[in-house]
């Protein structure tokens, strides 16, 4: 697989645990899943007509990205309480759970009907009204053009072909006066995806920056970077 895949940058994500515990945003949250990114990987290529590139189960994992995304949200909690936002590859959910916790009216997207299923459980198991849990393609928008306040998204640039599609997508999403969060762990394709920003007519810049302690089997710290990205 390519380099730029979660899966091979992590490699110690690999202990299966079907319940993890993690601190972000203040407080402690519990999430449940279906099986490690090892065990969904090998079922996925052990059956070639489920093997497609763009459905591996990299949303069973939580990666260090949430982490961080979930602490700026909460220190951003004035600008998105009561307003409309979206989550992009929500995953498990941590980061539209918080939104949610944080008084942010949130629909979460994921790609995959599997981690819908999972982040709706942890959001009953963390005591966290329901965001709005939709299945959709950053490809094929299924929403009001302009209608989301804030777009965020944890680790979700790690193939330069998403590029395109995530600022269009971003372009159909976002109000006139809204922003976009993406937190990433430094990988070397984020310089395409900034690279890009500025010749389509957005600015990004910097805003936050953390290290997320090891996450139950991975094996080091990550240090990850928040982006507030913005038409120009």
């Amino acid at each position: 697989m390519p380099s730029e895949h979660p899966h091979n940058e992590d490699k110690g994500l690999q202990a299966y645990q079907p319940h993890i515990t993690v601190r972000a945003a203040g407080r402690l949250w519990q999430l449940s899943r279906a099986a490690d990114l090892e065990q969904l990987w090998e079922a996925m290529t052990a059956d070639s007509r489920d093997f497609e590139d763009e459905r591996l189960p990299y949303w069973t994992e939580l990666w260090p990205s949430s982490v961080a995304l979930a602490s700026w949200l909460h220190s951003r909690q004035k600008e998105i309480a009561g307003q409309d936002c979206l989550d992009l590859g929500c995953g498990l959910g941590l980061t539209a759970m918080v939104g949610q916790w944080l008084g942010a009216r949130v629909t979460a997207m994921d790609y995959e009907e599997d981690a819908l299923r999972f982040a709706a459980l942890n959001a009953k198991i963390n005591d966290v009204p329901q965001p709005l849990w939709t299945v959709m393609d950053w490809r094929s928008p299924a929403l009001r053009a302009g209608s989301m306040h804030r777009v965020w998204g944890g680790d979700i640039m790690y193939e330069k072909r998403f590029v395109a599609p995530v600022l269009r997508f971003l372009h159909h999403a976002l109000a006139p006066d809204g922003a976009a969060w993406v937190a990433e762990p430094g990988r070397s394709v984020y310089e395409t995806f900034l690279h890009a920003l500025q010749s389509g007519g957005w600015q990004g810049r910097r805003v936050y920056g953390q290290k997320v302690e090891a996450l139950y089997a991975q094996p080091v710290p990550v240090t990850v970077q928040v982006w507030e990205i913005r038409r120009g």
